[in-house]
């Protein structure tokens, strides 16, 4: 039997020391973090990884940190320490939270970032819902207001944020148009919830499908977190004072915004980024949304891959390369 690892060595971390492809990540034996004030540290569960952490590998984005640098943003676990100011009960909590560097056996947090965790809710799951449920949250609560009938196209349909945007979506009563590049893919956003599915590879371009599935009307709101490849077809499918949300570039940045571009149709073009600042109680009334739909069932995260800590460069190389669906979690223990 293996014996049982001793926590006051040092933690196992994923850890990259140059910018560069994923096989630049290395599992590391490094020092236990500790938690400071205000702060509670998480003994890790499940990670979730995002695109934003190939981008950080690659040097696209966060390109200043320095190195070495752990990797990770949102952390599922239990709470084993707590600095000072917090209250002491929080020890033994099953929790999910933001927590930076969370590719690693334990990780530090503020205790305001802390959303606890019903027993029947998976470490693994949990660790799927904050980055993307966030996102996906404020793009249509706090960005679009999204209101009963809007019709709503979402590119990458079938990634982390997509499936989410569908069904937080279909709750306020929208149409929903997605975008995703296999059946697959389609048949997972159909059952999300999306009313019509676009599959690329066809004659067809997504805004004259758009145009008619929509009786030529257009949508009111277009989620892109694409980019480049998607950007003129998401302004074509507009709708007259339609609302384009873009909080992504997977294809590469748009091109430059022609402003007279928008006119004829009055439209409205704003992006969306995470790690803005954020009023502290509205990000708490996301939070507590989100974990309440997750807890009774009204949202499901779809785990698409699911492996151990030491294959965080697997996890990379299939986010990626699109062939995944859905989240990308990294098992910690």
């Amino acid at each position: 039997m293996k014996a049982p690892r001793r926590y006051d060595a040092g933690m196992r971390a994923i850890r990259y020391h140059e910018i560069g492809g994923p096989d630049v990540l290395r599992m590391e034996e490094v020092s236990d973090p500790t938690a400071g004030p205000g702060q509670v540290r998480i003994r890790v569960k499940a990670a979730g990884v995002n695109f934003a952490d190939t981008e950080r590998r690659r040097g696209l984005y966060d390109a200043a940190a320095p190195l070495p640098r752990i990797l990770g943003s949102e952390a599922a676990g239990v709470v084993d320490q707590v600095g000072a100011g917090v209250d002491s009960r929080w020890i033994g909590k099953r929790v999910v939270a933001l927590a930076l560097q969370s590719y690693a056996e334990l990780a530090t947090t503020s205790v305001d970032e802390l959303l606890e965790l019903p027993e029947h809710v998976s470490f693994e799951e949990a660790a799927g819902l904050l980055v993307q449920g966030l996102t996906a949250w404020h793009l249509l609560f706090t960005s679009a207001q999204v209101r009963k009938g809007d019709r709503v196209l979402i590119h990458a349909a079938a990634g982390g944020v997509g499936l989410l945007a569908i069904q937080l979506a279909k709750t306020l009563g929208a149409v929903v148009l997605g975008t995703v590049s296999s059946e697959e893919k389609a048949a997972l956003a159909r059952e999300a919830g999306a009313d019509e599915v676009f599959v690329y590879g066809g004659a067809e371009s997504v805004s004259d499908w758009v145009k008619q599935v929509t009786g030529g009307s257009g949508v009111e709101l277009v989620l892109d977190s694409v980019g480049a490849s998607t950007w003129a077809s998401s302004l074509e499918s507009l709708a007259p004072f339609g609302h384009l949300v873009a909080y992504g570039n997977a294809s590469g940045p748009p091109p430059a915004l022609e402003v007279e571009a928008l006119y004829a149709k009055s439209l409205k073009v704003s992006a969306y980024w995470l790690r803005t600042p954020h009023p502290a109680a509205l990000q708490r009334q996301a939070r507590e949304a989100l974990g309440q739909a997750l807890a009774d069932g009204r949202l499901r995260v779809k785990l698409g891959l699911v492996v151990g800590l030491e294959e965080a460069t697997r996890a990379h190389q299939q986010l990626e390369s699109r062939a995944t669906v859905g989240k990308v979690v990294l098992r910690v223990a």
